[in-house]
Parts: structure tokens; C-alpha cells; sequence
């Protein structure tokens, strides 16, 4: 049927026709690097992600995701550590790189910083101003809401709603509430840049504006990101650059993922219910926590309750343990088969994640009860394609199950021990010591291994 996306815009779901096939292009808003990243965060990053491999199965693409390294908040993280808004940004862009990696999530083609792109920012507020679109008032440049009819089209609020949604700065330099500021002074000690309205830094609303004139050209196939930012970054964005661009479209699909909650709420410091992605990783494989944000369709919110990384374990316990009964071994190069058509057609689906990984759960007893060996190892050939298209079945099956757990990797049994004392108890065993036999069995229980026998043997594996 060929790929749906739901438009933001449109609010319904329209098949993508790219303008060019040959340079699909897409741009996400990326992080501002003041501190590590919380689990919300990570979901826009692997819900992309899995969009760019499928879009890349058919496509040319150009995926340009930014790093923001001027802002508020990273001016006050830098003053609070005592260290330069340089060393804050690297600290921080080093550990969501790590963490992005850890997830699976690939490098976009581009990664452009705000830091790098002063010049054009300057130069398409020249552009706004000359043709009435922005003022200068009291060293701030300010955007004119009013100049742009279409103004609040993409997020489809009333005006007070708007007002409310941005929490405007009232001030009296400002000829409408609602103008956003474009350029700004900056305070004493903070990094600034010259400019012909004196020295400053730039809004967040312009940055994204000019990456995307900058990296991609002036109407993009897809703006992505997470359904926070439609309002105000994502509404001020279309205003700027179609004003900047004699009213053409920023972008011809806007994508935006749903929220992330923990039970039920959102994540707050007051409520004490913010969850690092670090911590998470410190206790699961990447993979566990990235089929966990994959687990629920990337528009609906996603409740992040206790029992959720368990599942996914145990759900990817259950894929791998298809791959490597069937005799998968090895995580080098591309499957050898295309993925399933089924799981293509789930993803086409407007990204449907949770139906993917339904039918690679098919895929996976159908190799299980397929009774021929060569029949079973080219099914787990498809499932493991299928599973590539969501990040997920990356590792080889057999170190799956041994590998430690990020969380006991410290006091992990090594393989040489866990063979020793395995060969121990198939000795006692066969001398009938059923007990002691047990002992061992109890004792690397403890330990985190889980024995399972079978009539072809016993083999073992890492809780």
C-alpha cells in the first residue's frame, strides 16, 4: 500500500509522496545539551529512527537531526557547575551520543549546532526585517505575529490558548503579546555574538529555521518531533520560514510522537518521577529499553509503569530464543532475506510499532514449529530482517542469553566458571547425586543463571 503518515497539519493520515524520491528530507529537532537525558526524551530519537530505516529501504534520504548549544537553561547549568557553556555542551552531547548508541538509535546524516550557524541566523533575521515580518524594539528582535495570516494553523489554538501555551513574556517593548523574540541580548558574563542589533544570542524559533534553510533547502519533506513542540517551536517555526520564504511551506509532513508518562504523569522533578535514561541503561540492555518505548503506537502516550522493561525482556527473550534454536549465529552484515512482508506493511502503517513486533512474533513460531532445518533457518533469516527495520535482534542470540545484564556485569560468573560447574553437576547427575546436583543448579540461580534441560542436553542462559 506503500507508507501513511499521520500529518500534524492535516490532522489525518496521508500517504507520503516524497518531492523528490532520489532526496527524501527530514529534519528533527534534537536535544539542548544542559544536562543527561531523561527516558522521555530518548522516545523521539528511536521513533525516527525506525522511520529513517524504513524510509531509507526505498528512498535517498537526508536526515538532519540539530544539537542546541546556546539556550537558557544551558547558561544556567554552566553557572550552577562553575564550568564554560563549552565544557557543559561537549559533557553533554558525549553522553547523549553514548546513550543514543547504547538504544541503537543511528547518527542522522547531518548534526548541525546552533553554535555553528550565527551567521545565517543573523542573516535570515536581516530577511525578516526587511520585508516587515520583524522589528527591532529596545536591543531584542522580535517576530510580528500579525504579519502571518496563517499564524496558528499547525497547532490549531485560539489565540488566548496560544498565549497561554507559549507563556509569553509580557513586556512593553513588544507591539503584540504574542511576538517571539528572534534575537535577545544577553546578560552579563553570558556568551553573546555581534550582531547589527548589538551584541546577543538567538531564539530558540529561528536556530531550527535556519539549520533546516541551511542543511535541506526551504521545503522539506518531513519536520519531526515530539508533540510538545507544536506549539509554540514548531508554530513559530512554519511562520519564520515561510515569511522568509515568500510563504512557501517549511515542511510538507509534520510528525510529532506522543508524550511519555509515568504513572499516568508526566515527569516532573516536584513529583519526583523522573527517570534518566543513563539509570535505565545501567540496569537494562539497550535493546530491552528501546523495544519498551517501541511497545506502544509513537502517537498514543506512553505510560512507563514497573512491569514494562520486564516484558520487553522477556519478549526478546522469547525472538532471540527463535533465532538461536533455528542456528542464527553472528550479528555482522545485512539478513540474508528481505524483511517479512508483513512487517514492512505494519511499519508502512503509520508506523505501527506494535503490530511490527506482533508479526515478528509470528515469524518467530513459525520458524519454532517448523519441523525442517533449513526451512527454520531461513524464517529466522526473515524475522531477523523484520526485526533490523525496529533496531531490535542486533546482537548474536547465543551471547544474548550469556552476556550479564548491564545492572550485574560487576559480580557476573564468567563463562569458564559457569562451564565449570555445569560439567560438575552433569557429573553428579549421572552419579545420581540429585542433590548436590540441585545445590549447583540453586547456586548459579543465585548468581543470575537459569538452567534449561531438554533431551538434547542442558544449556544455560542469563536472567
Amino acid at each position: 500500500m506503500g507508507l501513511e503518515l499521520y500529518s500534524t497539519l492535516h490532522r489525518a493520515r496521508v500517504p507520503f509522496v516524497p518531492a523528490d524520491p532520489n532526496r527524501v528530507t527530514m529534519y528533527v529537532c534534537g536535544p539542548t545539551v544542559y544536562s543527561f537525558a531523561h527516558i522521555g526524551n530518548a522516545r523521539p530519537n528511536v521513533v525516527f529512527d525506525v522511520l529513517a530505516r524504513l524510509l531509507r529501504r526505498s528512498y535517498g534520504l537526508v536526515y538532519v537531526r540539530n544539537i542546541t548549544d546556546v539556550d537558557d537553561k544551558i547558561n544556567a547549568a554552566a553557572k550552577v557547575e562553575g564550568i564554560s557553556i563549552g565544557a557543559l555542551t561537549r559533557r553533554y552531547t558525549e553522553a547523549f551520543h553514548a546513550e543514543a548508541a547504547a538504544l541503537g538509535v543511528g547518527r542522522p546524516d547531518i548534526e548541525p549546532r546552533v553554535t555553528d550557524h550565527i551567521a545565517p541566523i543573523v542573516a535570515l533575521i536581516e530577511r525578516l526585517i526587511a520585508s516587515g515580518h520583524a522589528y527591532l524594539a529596545e536591543g531584542h528582535v522580535l517576530f510580528a505575529v500579525a504579519s502571518y495570516a496563517m499564524y496558528g494553523a499547525l497547532s490549531r489554538r485560539s489565540r488566548d490558548d496560544m498565549l497561554a501555551g507559549a507563556r509569553v513574556e509580557i513586556a512593553p517593548y513588544k507591539r503584540d503579546p504574542a511576538d517571539f523574540v528572534l534575537w535577545k541580548p544577553s546578560a552579563t558574563g553570558e556568551v553573546d555574538w555581534d550582531s547589527p542589533w548589538g551584541y546577543g544570542r538567538p531564539g530558540w524559533h529561528i536556530e531550527c529555521s535556519t539549520m533546516v534553510e541551511a542543511h535541506l533547502g526551504e521545503t522539506i519533506d518531513i519536520h519531526g518531533g515530539g508533540v510538545d513542540l507544536v506549539f509554540p517551536h514548531h508554530e513559530n517555526e512554519v511562520a519564520q520560514s515561510a515569511c522568509a520564504h515568500r510563504g512557501a511551506p517549511m515542511a510538507r509532513y509534520w510528525v510529532h510522537n506522543g508524550l511519555l508518562l509515568v504513572g499516568g504523569q508526566k515527569m516532573a522533578k516536584s513529583l519526583g518521577n523522573v527517570l534518566l535514561l543513563r539509570d535505565l541503561l545501567a540496569e537494562h540492555p539497550g535493546e530491552v529499553v528501546r523495544l519498551g518505548l517501541l511497545s506502544t503506537h509513537y502517537r498514543q502516550p506512553l505510560d512507563w509503569g514497573p512491569t514494562l522493561l520486564g516484558e520487553a525482556r522477556r519478549k526478546l527473550d522469547r525472538l532471540y530464543g527463535a533465532l538461536r534454536d533455528a542456528g542464527v549465529r553472528g550479528v555482522q552484515g545485512a539478513p540474508r532475506t528481505e524483511p517479512a512482508p508483513s512487517v514492512v506493511a505494519a511499519l508502512e502503517d503509520d508506523l505501527n510499532t506494535p503490530q511490527a513486533i506482533a508479526e515478528l512474533f509470528e515469524l518467530a513460531r513459525g520458524a519454532n514449529r517448523s519441523p525442517d532445518a533449513r526451512e527454520r533457518l531461513e524464517r529466522a533469516e526473515s524475522l531477523r530482517a523484520g526485526a533490523q527495520l525496529l533496531g531490535l535482534l542486533e546482537h548474536d542470540p547465543v551471547a544474548w542469553f550469556e552476556a550479564p545484564t548491564p545492572a550485574r556485569a560487576g559480580d557476573a560468573l564468567s563463562e569458564q566458571e559457569i562451564g565449570r560447574l555445569l560439567e560438575e553437576r552433569k557429573r553428579l547427575r549421572r552419579e545420581r547425586k540429585f542433590a548436590a546436583a540441585d545445590a549447583i543448579r540453586d547456586e548459579l540461580a543465585a548468581r543470575g543463571i537459569v538452567i534449561e534441560d531438554s533431551a538434547g542436553g542442558s544449556r544455560w542462559r542469563r536472567a
